[in-house]
């Protein structure tokens, strides 16, 4: 959710320099089942444009549509769409839409947090009725101390008891890192970026890289395992081992075993493994059980991949189904709701 926000603040920003108005429309409610969960967000221009989604793309030409309102007079309104005789989707959705003002402050604030890798928390205040308009916005706190508001409508007071509150908890946008500079390492870094992650490629000293060979990286560096730096990874990030160099894998997996990452992948067979898991307890032999759990390697779940890309989608969703508590099946084979209830 993180990287969505981060690209409407980007597209809003350049549209405020350019005397381009916009609205912000935020999925608050949900009855039923639909194909995005409140908390999803889109970027109305005035020029037309759109950033971002809020169902697969059959409800956004009526977003448009009802925000035309928004920009016309700047005031909150709510709007509902209904799947249940349109698309089979069994839900309702309610959106809230808002003047999305982003001021110097604001944006700099913003970016700035998100680079440090901060949490937010977004607010917005809203009534579970269609076609009203009223004194509904938004409210983002960053951990902090600092809040900004999107709409910008004047209120009394920041509290409105008498509006309901969808609030959502915003973490770091997760964080990938990719040690090796290999073709294979190329696609994994490719599928990785559609999903908003922040990528760090590391490379050999003996065979430096650069961002022009990564495209959607967003950092890459040359460094050995003994001075990679583990200060910036946290519990919102994964690493993925890809030298395709036995001892390299065994130092980076030594320096990696006091960082608390829920998820570490290394290419290899279940021999080559267990060789690595035998190597670390004579480097470690007071080896934490947690870190070895953290260690999938082979990495990938078994869906068969053979090629570079196909691997890169293995990876990716073991990573995904890890993160999220997941044991993962075909969505066949489930009979109740796919998503647990907010």
């Amino acid at each position: 959710m993180t990287h969505e926000l981060k690209l409407i603040a980007q597209e809003a920003r350049k549209n405020e320099l350019l005397g381009i108005k916009n609205v912000l429309a935020t999925v608050v409610a949900l009855d039923g089942s639909s194909y995005r969960r409140p908390g999803v967000r889109m970027l109305l221009s005035s020029n037309g444009a759109m950033v971002g989604a809020v169902s697969g793309g059959c409800v956004e030409k009526e977003v448009q549509r009802s925000a035309q309102s928004v920009f016309k007079t700047g005031v909150s309104k709510m709007m509902t769409y209904d799947g249940r005789y349109r698309l089979g989707c069994e839900g309702v959705l309610y959106i809230l839409l808002e003047t999305f003002k982003v001021s110097d402050e604001f944006y700099t604030t913003f970016t700035s947090k998100v680079e440090a890798r901060e949490s937010m928390t977004l607010s917005s205040f809203y009534e579970k009725k269609d076609a009203v308009e009223g004194d509904f916005y938004s409210v983002l706190a960053f951990s902090k101390g600092a809040t900004f508001t999107f709409s910008a409508v004047k209120r009394a007071s920041m509290v409105v008891p008498a509006l309901s509150v969808f609030k959502q908890t915003l973490l770091p946008c997760f964080k990938l890192v990719i040690i090796g500079g290999e073709h294979d390492a190329v696609k994994l870094c490719k599928a990785a970026s559609l999903l908003g992650w922040q990528i760090h490629v590391v490379s050999s000293i003996k065979d430096p890289k650069t961002l022009n060979d990564f495209p959607g990286a967003t950092a890459v560096s040359s460094n050995t395992p003994e001075n990679f730096d583990i200060s910036t990874l946290d519990s919102n990030s994964a690493v993925v081992l890809m030298t395709h160099n036995f001892a390299q894998d065994l130092s980076y997996l030594v320096r990696l075993q006091d960082c608390k990452l829920p998820y570490i992948g290394v290419l290899g067979s279940a021999k080559r493994r267990n060789q690595l898991e035998n190597d670390l307890f004579d480097y470690i032999p007071e080896l934490k059980e947690t870190f070895i759990n953290s260690i999938h390697s082979p990495a990938g779940l078994n869906i068969g991949a053979i090629t570079p890309e196909e691997i890169s989608i293995s990876i990716l969703s073991e990573i995904l189904a890890t993160i999220r508590n997941k044991n993962p099946v075909s969505l066949k084979t489930i009979t109740g709701k796919i998503h647990t209830q907010l």
